[in-house]
């Protein structure tokens, strides 16, 4: 058996994620091996600290899998279902992330590891694909307002 290379594709906070990506890749024929998983399974709260989990294929399916993501790949809405624009280039690509930037999170995120629970407070921003710029849901707001 000749020697397989791996290359990560992708990375997810929860396993559920990843397993959903995992299943439609394998559905085309691509093998697929996920990384980390069990252990953020084990304690989600390592998510970050250890990049998420890790989803590989095969590197001569890398360019497949590639375009198979991207004709997929959900980016976030806002509570209406209205996908969320970049302030800054104008462009729907934009993706949630949780971030520990304040002091109020950062005590929850320390209870919550003191108490072994998920935090109870987490802040959430956005960061835009195309031009990288990181905003929040108010700083969005307060943009829509001036445009208006």
């Amino acid at each position: 058996m000749k020697d397989q290379t791996f290359v990560t594709i992708a990375r997810f906070q929860y396993s559920s994620e990843a397993q959903i990506i995992k299943g439609r890749l394998e559905a085309d024929g691509i093998q697929v091996f996920l990384k980390d998983n069990i252990t953020i399974d084990t304690d989600p709260l390592v998510s970050n600290a250890i990049g998420g989990i890790k989803l590989n294929v095969r590197a001569e399916d890398e360019k497949e899998a590639r375009e198979i993501l991207k004709s997929i790949k959900a980016y976030a809405v806002d509570d209406e279902g209205t996908p969320i624009i970049c302030p800054n280039c104008g462009k729907n690509e934009v993706e949630m992330y949780s971030t520990i930037d304040n002091l109020k999170s950062f005590l929850s995120f320390l209870l919550g590891l003191i108490t072994f629970t998920l935090p109870f407070h987490t802040r959430y921003k956005y960061v835009c694909e195309n031009c990288k710029t990181e905003f929040s849901i108010k700083d969005r707001k307060s943009h829509l307002r001036r445009v208006k």
